[in-house]
């Protein structure tokens, strides 16, 4: 087996954190068949060396694995990311130990701008508290055919900033538009502008100060950790709504509540958090004016089954000698190669 040198096809395939992708509504079978399959539902940090010092693979979404973890695996040629962030691998370390690290790129796009909507329809409209609100009798005692106890407010002809143009962030301005609204975006890598003249790239600056809705589409680096803080936030218009899908360490989150609870811009809706499961005092769990939902934009089961699938492709492409989806390691060139040459 060219890409793993492994002795027979039985390699150990070591699973860190599976119940998030697999709370059994897939079939690990494919893995499976490629070797030995070691699945854990999760891994505290002080088992990881444990159930990976003789792992062949390693499959981990959030269970972090690092330089001193790597330091100590003796067979490890792949650890496959079951997500498009790796930052919970020191790629590095990973590197210098001549293993190969790989994500799944794609397999969210549409899940997660299509929750990004989901979060802002209910910025705009409320419907869950509406709802509750009717359940619980206070539409039965309205004397009036309608009602609503929050602002309602019409995305046609606001200002959509995405910050973060990438691939998720791309879609998230294309569905923006179709609601009517003009998009502003921070340049990304994707090259092909929007379709229609509603489209203009700007800086970060521009568009906290100018943008009614502002979506965070960026991967977490160590330049942009906590960028959304008290000055940025104070820029925004009054009415302004900030939505993040990508991290939750690019947020100041102590300056998000506080100006939240201040009424200094209309809402925010997150779906991720600087720690996750939070603490209980997280300043947002208490905040005026916010919606938080726990991480689960990317967890459709369509967007999961394309995650595993392309998990088993990353496996066998590896296998195979033609590694694919490489993002540290030594096959990084090689992969890079191979797509541009596609």
């Amino acid at each position: 087996m060219k890409g793993g040198n492994f002795e027979d096809s039985r390699m150990k395939i070591v699973v860190l954190d599976g119940h998030t992708l697999n709370p059994g509504d897939l079939s690990w079978d494919s893995i499976s068949a490629l070797g030995s399959l070691e699945i854990h539902p999760r891994t505290a940090p002080d088992q990881v060396v444990e159930r990976t010092r003789d792992a062949d693979i390693i499959l981990t979404n959030k269970s972090p694995l690092t330089a001193g973890t790597i330091a100590q695996l003796e067979k490890t040629r792949l650890i496959s990311v079951l997500a498009t962030g790796y930052n919970i691998v020191d790629t590095a370390a990973a590197a210098k130990k001549g293993i190969t690290v790989c994500n799944v790129p794609t397999y969210g796009t549409a899940s997660v701008a299509q929750f990004t909507f989901a979060l802002l329809l209910e910025l705009c409209h409320h419907s869950g508290l509406h709802n509750r609100e009717v359940k619980e009798g206070a539409w039965c005692r309205c004397p009036d055919f309608s009602f609503w106890t929050t602002p309602l407010v019409e995305l046609a002809g606001k200002t959509m900033g995405v910050v973060g143009f990438g691939r998720i962030g791309h879609e998230v301005g294309v569905i923006a538009q179709a609601f009517g609204m003009e998009v502003w975006a921070t340049q990304g890598k994707t090259s092909v502008e929007l379709k229609g003249g509603r489209f203009a790239w700007k800086s970060i600056p521009e568009i906290f100060r100018g943008c009614d809705v502002i979506a965070l589409h960026c991967p977490l680096t160590p330049e942009n950790r906590g960028f959304v803080n008290r000055e940025l936030i104070h820029s925004m218009k009054k009415k302004a709504f900030l939505i993040n899908t990508a991290r939750g360490l690019l947020v100041n989150e102590s300056d998000l509540a506080v100006a939240l609870t201040e009424g200094r811009i209309a809402g925010a809706a997150l779906d991720v958090l600087s720690q996750e499961p939070p603490s209980p005092e997280n300043p947002l769990l208490h905040a005026a004016n916010s919606i938080i939902t726990p991480h689960q934009a990317w967890a459709t089961l369509e967007a999961r089954s394309r995650l595993m699938e392309t998990t088993v492709a990353n496996i066998k492409a590896f296998l195979a000698g033609s590694p694919i989806h490489v993002v540290s390691g030594p096959n990084r060139e090689d992969s890079i190669n191979r797509k541009k040459a596609q």
